[in-house]
């Protein structure tokens, strides 16, 4: 395979290869390297100095080049002497050093991924380069292969589960100028996200219109929207998706929102409870293939648990205190109040029914277990108030949320859509802790990463302690408990390669480290690091 890549590299076709020739033959075997080092190899290896190599020149330059003595190692304990590792022997290193469970069924699948030798995938053996390969490879990581698809029991209440969540979906950048797109409900929901939101506005031609309230951020169809949803909600992840409705529109274009969700959804649609206990959520599994709706609920009408209203309504004043509080910047504000802006919304009885089980109301207090709320009621907290409860009553915000949702967006100074840290919401339970995934950085890492586990379905189910009504738990003080068994974490830095580089200069060399961080409660977060190698990148 290496001399079919140096044949394709060999441009004049003169069976030599000069320093551009194999520097492309790099890049076609997916080997980067900066042009210092493949000089200093390459006048190395050309013996004749003719400024071009050729035959046993060339293999030497590549071996010199992928060299890696600690890999060579571990693939010598596992191969034969004529290098080949068979596929009993690569089924007994990942038992042995990768510890997968099902290595029996992945051996022979990896060799005809990544063995680019044709003889030996034929013989169902791998060669060193295919190993480099699979070691370099999404398979190689050290994640659980096991966790990479659904284990958890999906069987609880949904409130039992922490639900990947966006924040102003609809925005490609910033909060104030930035574009707002359908590809971004796209790019959301292929990460595994199931909770999305929709930012409502009346916009001309009476369709109602998304972006963000007061700003110079583009404008896109609301129907455009759901139809983006309906068609990618479930390409990533079989499990509900939410819509969280932040709803400024006049009656008439709420009844059109309400028509465009039946009709374009259609039987994706949640419209009625589901069979089963009426006393709590019904679950992901129960819900799989469902979209449901989150936003206000006529007080009079009939509710999820089936008690009977008034349901002749046709229009009635909800509050519209969460509305107003996600719009958080001072200049937004003020021209809210300049044009008298009410507290409360007039609610269509028609998008009224689209919200079963994600009624939005106002939080006043955690309940009085006397006078439980019902279960479907669910608050929206900013990021700093719901941090200051997190603080101050941390085992009643678990509580709180062993039944009921909590979501939980940044704060309106994010102008830049910046994000918060989810860990220190997840730790009291809150579900739907929404983020800019717009936004790289490291909170989004975290979030990728948390949202990993269980086959990237976008639900992952709490610890026990975080579900159990009994539970004492409190982040700001960890005492005796289920969860205070101490673990130690190993990790053993082998090596590493094809780093890329921190600036754009062609002339930058890296030098690298590894940095390892735990993020948990505040007494469980470290950090480790290894030593700097400099000038090797």
């Amino acid at each position: 395979w290496i001399h079919t890549c140096l044949r394709k590299a060999d441009k004049n076709k003169d069976n030599k290869m000069s320093l551009k020739e194999l520097k492309d033959f790099l890049k076609e075997v997916n080997i980067e390297v900066d042009d210092y080092h493949a000089k200093k190899i390459f006048q190395h290896c050309d013996k004749s100095k003719t400024e071009a190599l050729e035959d046993d020149e060339i293999e030497e330059f590549y071996k010199i080049l992928t060299e890696r003595k600690e890999i060579d190692k571990i693939f010598q304990k596992y191969s034969d002497a004529e290098g080949f590792m068979s596929c009993q022997n690569l089924v007994r290193f990942l038992y042995e050093t990768q510890q997968e469970e099902d290595a029996v069924v992945a051996a022979p699948a990896l060799i005809q991924r990544y063995e680019p030798n044709e003889r030996a995938k034929r013989g169902n053996a791998m060669t060193k380069d295919g190993f480099l390969m699979y070691l370099l490879s999404d398979d190689g990581n050290i994640f659980n292969s096991c966790h990479r698809k659904v284990y958890q029991d999906m069987t609880q209440p949904l409130s039992h589960y922490l639900v990947s969540s966006s924040h102003n979906t609809y925005l490609m950048e910033d909060q104030l100028t930035g574009p707002s797109s359908t590809e971004a409900y796209i790019r959301a929901l292929t990460k595994g996200c199931r909770c999305v939101e929709l930012d409502c506005w009346d916009g001309p031609n009476s369709e109602p219109i998304i972006y963000h309230g007061y700003t110079l951020t583009s404008k896109i169809l609301f129907s455009d929207v759901i139809k983006a949803i309906k068609n990618y909600a479930f390409k990533t992840s079989p499990y509900p998706v939410i819509i969280s409705l932040e709803n400024h529109c006049s009656v008439d274009q709420q009844r059109v929102m309400a028509r465009h969700m039946t009709t374009i959804l259609q039987d994706m649609l949640l419209v009625a409870p589901v069979d089963g206990n009426k006393s709590q959520f019904p679950s992901p599994e129960q819900l799989k293939g469902k979209i449901l709706v989150k936003g206000k609920k006529l007080s009079r009408q009939e509710d999820p648990t089936g008690t009977n209203g008034n349901n002749n309504l046709e229009a009635e004043d909800v509050s519209d205190e969460d509305e107003a509080a996600e719009i958080e910047d001072e200049s937004v504000k003020t021209e809210i109040q300049q044009k008298g802006k009410s507290d409360t919304l007039k609610l269509a009885k028609e998008l009224s029914d689209t919200v079963v089980y994600c009624k939005s109301i106002h939080f006043n207090g955690f309940e009085d277990p006397s006078h439980p709320r019902a279960f479907y009621e669910m608050s929206s907290f900013t990021e700093s108030k719901a941090l200051k409860l997190a603080q101050e009553s941390g085992t009643s915000f678990i509580h709180h949320n062993i039944r009921h949702l909590s979501r939980i967006y940044p704060a309106g100074w994010r102008t830049d859509s910046s994000n918060y840290n989810p860990i220190d919401l997840w730790n009291v339970g809150c579900q739907i802790v929404a983020l800019n995934f717009q936004t790289a950085g490291t909170e989004m890492d975290v979030y990728q990463g948390r949202f990993q586990d269980n086959g990237f379905s976008g639900y992952v189910l709490k610890p026990e302690f975080l579900r159990d009504e009994q539970t004492k738990f409190n982040p700001k003080s960890i005492t005796e408990g289920t969860w205070g068994t101490k673990k130690k974490l190993l990790l053993k830095i082998i090596s590493g390669q094809q780093l890329p580089k921190v600036n754009k200069s062609k002339n930058s060399i890296v030098d690298p480290k590894v940095t390892i961080e735990i993020h948990g409660v505040q007494q469980d977060n470290n950090k480790k690091q290894t030593k700097v190698i400099e000038n090797n990148g």
